[in-house]
C-alpha cells in the first residue's frame, strides 16, 4: 500500500511538472508573440496561432491572459532566443533552444545537463548545418490545385505541396513564408483547422542508438527538459521515444 502510495504520488509529482513546464512555455511564446506584433489576436496572426495550439493543449484562460496582461502594461519581461548546439553519444547531435531573461542561469542550466551525460556542447554552428528549418502547414478540407491556387494569389512559393494517405494536405516552405502560407490558406478556407502549423527543425540524417549510448542520451534528454529556460530540443535519434517534445 506504502509503495503503490509513493508510486502514484511520483506519478502525480511529474504530471505536475510537465503541466508547469507547458504553461511556462506557452506564457512565455505568448508573451513574445504579442510584444512583436501586439496584444491583439485578431490584428496578430503569430498571436492567435500560438494562442490557439495552447488551448488545444489546455492552457488555462489565466495563463494566455497573464501573458498578454504583461505586454498591455509593459511591465513584462525582456527575453532572449538563445540556442545551443552539442553533441550526444555516438554520433547524435542535439539542438536546444532557450527563452530566458537571465543568459547566465541559462548556461548555468544546459551546461552541466551535457557534461553529465557525457555528452559535449558545440561551438554555434557545430550541429545546426546538419538539419532543416522549414514551415510545416498540414490540413484537410482542400486539394491540392485549390492549395495552389491559393499560393500563387497570395504570391507565396512554396517548396512542396503533398497529399496524404489521410487526404490531409501538406505544404512546406520556407521558414519566413510560414506567415503567407497560412495567410493565403486562410483566404479562402477561413474555418481551416491547422493539424500542424509550424516551423520545424528536421535533421538532414538520422542515427540509432542501443545499450549505453541509450541510456546516456535519455539522460541528456531528462536533464535539459528540467531545465527552466528551455524552450524546444532538437536531435537526430530515430529510435528515441520523447513524447512529444517541445519542447
Amino acid at each position: 500500500m506504502g509503495r503503490a502510495h509513493e508510486v502514484r504520488k511520483a506519478a502525480m509529482a511529474a504530471t505536475a511538472a510537465k503541466k508547469t513546464k507547458l504553461y511556462s512555455y506557452y506564457g512565455k511564446e505568448i508573451y513574445m508573440a504579442a510584444k512583436a506584433g501586439g496584444p491583439e489576436p485578431d490584428a496578430n496572426l503569430s498571436l492567435r496561432s500560438i494562442i490557439n495550439k495552447a488551448k488545444k493543449d489546455q492552457v488555462p484562460n489565466h495563463v494566455i491572459k497573464n501573458a498578454l496582461d504583461k505586454v498591455k502594461s509593459g511591465t513584462g519581461e525582456d527575453y532572449e532566443e538563445v540556442q545551443f548546439e552539442g553533441f550526444g553519444p555516438n554520433g547524435s547531435t542535439v539542438i536546444v533552444k532557450c527563452l530566458t531573461d537571465n543568459i547566465n542561469r541559462t548556461i548555468s542550466q544546459v551546461r552541466p545537463a551535457f557534461t553529465k551525460a557525457k555528452s559535449k556542447l558545440g561551438a554555434e554552428g557545430s550541429v545546426s548545418y546538419l538539419y532543416n528549418v522549414e514551415s510545416v502547414i498540414q490540413f484537410k478540407g482542400l486539394d491540392e490545385e485549390a492549395v495552389l491556387d491559393a499560393l500563387i494569389e497570395g504570391n507565396v512559393d512554396a517548396k512542396d505541396i503533398q497529399t496524404l494517405t489521410d487526404g490531409s494536405i501538406k505544404i512546406t516552405g520556407e521558414p519566413t513564408d510560414y506567415n503567407a502560407i497560412k495567410t493565403a490558406i486562410q483566404s479562402i478556407f477561413n474555418d481551416v483547422d491547422f493539424d500542424i502549423d509550424e516551423i520545424q527543425t528536421t535533421p538532414t540524417e538520422l542515427v540509432e542508438l542501443n545499450d549505453e549510448d541509450m541510456v546516456l542520451f535519455e539522460r541528456l534528454m531528462n536533464l535539459l527538459n528540467e531545465c527552466e529556460d528551455v524552450d524546444q530540443i532538437y536531435h537526430n535519434v530515430s529510435n528515441y521515444d520523447d513524447g512529444g517534445e517541445e519542447e
